[in-house]
């Protein structure tokens, strides 16, 4: 019976799910170009949580927050979360109670309608080609953040093959130096169950995202950055569940 109900919920997933989610996709990448000079307004921030929560009401699941106590109101931050699977992002960007911008990779630009809407909706492409390419990414990114708008990075870089937490880049850390941001740790559970990085279908999983207290490297001299680093992974890894 549950082999059944498992083909069923694949079955499923391909035939409504995942049509239904396109369409949604679509109209929510048009709708952000449009309303592109109204990126930061909370009616089209509303619009894309909604996009993202749609990928977790079609599986039939939702995700609890714990931790939002410790956002400060007004307040940017640079987000560090862990990366595990392509969830991850749905999640973040469909439950997280703030207006953020993503820091992505250059190479997703090139994804028909999601890179062009995600340049409109002031999500930040690094270039890592060159010091100079990556210098003026974050010059880009220093002008998002004002105001309360904040970013998310995964600083492991790339999704977990295990399902443990990797070793976090500095990348992530030296654009909260750059820009005197203080870190937010977001610990993520049962997206890795949801959908492991080289598996194309889902599975129901309880999803949490759990926020965790504030760091702000201002606390760490710079040749004591990595325990900074190691000490905002270890925040990570704890709020797990």
């Amino acid at each position: 019976m549950r082999v059944i109900t498992k083909v069923l919920f694949i079955v499923y997933q391909y035939l409504i799910a995942l049509p239904v989610f396109a369409c949604l996709t679509l109209f929510t990448a048009v709708t952000t170009i449009i309303f592109m000079h109204w990126r930061n307004c909370e009616w089209l921030h509303k619009t894309q949580q909604f996009w993202s929560r749609s990928f977790f009401w079609l599986l039939f699941m939702n995700v609890e927050v714990r931790g939002v106590e410790n956002i400060r109101r007004g307040q940017s931050y640079v987000f560090v979360c862990n990366h595990q699977s392509m969830a991850d992002v749905f999640a973040v960007y469909g439950w997280l109670p703030v207006i953020f911008k993503w820091i992505m990779k250059k190479e997703l630009r090139k994804i028909p309608f999601v890179g062009s809407a995600c340049a409109a909706a002031g999500h930040i492409y690094i270039d890592r080609s060159s010091k100079m390419a990556a210098a003026r990414s974050l010059k880009e990114a220093e002008k998002q953040l004002h105001g309360g708008v904040c970013v998310v990075i995964f600083p492991e870089g790339t999704r977990t093959q295990t399902g443990e937490v990797g070793r976090f880049k500095r990348g992530a850390f030296s654009i909260a130096s750059d820009l005197e941001l203080p870190i937010l740790p977001i610990s993520l559970t049962g997206c890795y169950e949801v959908m492991p990085k080289g598996r194309w279908y889902a599975q129901r999983a309880k999803v949490i995202m759990h926020i965790g207290k504030e760091f702000d490297l201002k606390d760490y001299p710079e040749e004591d950055r990595q325990v900074a680093i190691e000490a905002i992974r270890e925040e990570v890894i704890k709020n797990i569940h």
